[in-house]
């Protein structure tokens, strides 16, 4: 077979990022609930947006994080995304072409203008999220370009776009545009409440379209209504690879009879959680389209969220790819 143009595609929210840290006090006189994603509509935007302090405003959402973490490493990426014709949606074009990645999706002319995720940065390290999706919905099947979900190594889909109907179609188009091609396609369960939302109908996806899947402790048991072992054991009827993180307890990748654990990296101290997960499904994606063995691609991981959770905001503060060769140069 030939060599793929491309690592890894993503297919998410196309979401600008607004980060700003706030106390327990503020949170509470907004009325938010502290430490979830919580959907909000444009006028709570605006009225949120007005109380934030000084901000750092960024291209963001989980699926492009991942992509751009992946391009960081050295991998050829593609990104699949709504954004409207407007300030914002130029900002994150602009911002993730910058990075490397290549994102031609066609920009909405009307409609819902392009999303934006307001995120507030407890001193605890906790983020709570308040995200107007805007464009992001309207992401449909005639948004998927076969030419470069055929000829991605995976194609990551992001667990949070699953909520309108034409989005999970457009899912589903990857999904079956990737296998007939030979390619392979990851999953990212992306939020507890997401699964509860969605349970049986992301089992189905799995069971169906899915080769690795990416979720966190709270979200794997909420899936299987389970304790963690007993969810692990339950996955291999599901997923060929499931790569799940358990914040300081590392991670452990399952793939049918093979269990892989890894610890954490070690932090001088947890700044912001937000992107750990993302920035972890890049270090394990860009190991497993370079042929690293399942343990390798978990350190890489768990390297690349190491230095997310260091620092505000969810993308990289130092080159990723200097920093890995440097770890696992100087680790025994």
């Amino acid at each position: 077979m030939a060599e793929s143009p491309f690592d890894v595609a993503g297919i998410g929210n196309a979401i600008v990022d607004v980060l700003a840290h706030a106390d327990d006090t503020v949170l509470q006189s907004l009325g938010v609930a502290k430490g979830v994603m919580t959907l909000i509509d444009a006028d709570r935007a605006e009225a949120i947006y007005a109380e934030m302090a000084p901000s750092i405003e960024c291209s963001g959402g989980s699926a492009a994080n991942t992509i751009a973490g992946i391009a960081g490493l050295g991998g050829k990426t593609a990104f699949i995304g709504k954004v409207k014709n407007d300030q914002l949606g130029s900002v994150f074009r602009h911002d993730l072409k910058n990075q490397g990645v290549i994102f031609n999706t066609p920009a909405a002319e009307d409609g819902n203008s392009t999303a934006r995720c307001m995120i507030l940065v407890t001193p605890d390290a906790q983020r709570t999220m308040q995200t107007f999706l805007g464009a992001c919905i309207e992401l449909g099947p005639e948004d998927i370009d076969p030419d470069i979900v055929g000829r991605a190594q995976v194609t990551y889909l992001e667990g949070y776009l699953w909520d309108p109907p034409q989005a999970k179609e457009a899912f589903r188009k990857a999904a079956t545009i990737a296998h007939e091609a030979g390619q392979k396609v990851a999953l990212s369960l992306s939020d507890p409440f997401c699964v509860e939302r969605h349970r049986a109908e992301f089992l189905e996806l799995m069971t169906d379209h899915i080769d690795i899947l990416f979720a966190n402790e709270a979200e794997i048991t909420a899936l299987y209504q389970t304790g963690f072992d007993d969810a692990m054991t339950r996955l291999k009827g599901h997923v060929g690879v499931a790569a799940l993180t358990r914040g300081a307890r590392g991670s452990v990748v399952v793939s049918g009879d093979t269990v892989v654990s890894q610890t954490a990296e070690p932090v001088a101290a947890v700044v912001d959680t937000t992107g750990a997960g993302d920035l972890y499904a890049a270090g394990f994606l860009y190991g497993f389209t370079q042929g690293r063995d399942l343990g390798t691609c978990a350190r890489l991981g768990g390297i690349c969220a190491a230095e997310i959770i260091g620092h505000i905001g969810a993308r990289p503060a130092v080159d990723l790819a200097r920093l890995v060769t440097h770890t696992l140069t100087h680790t025994v």
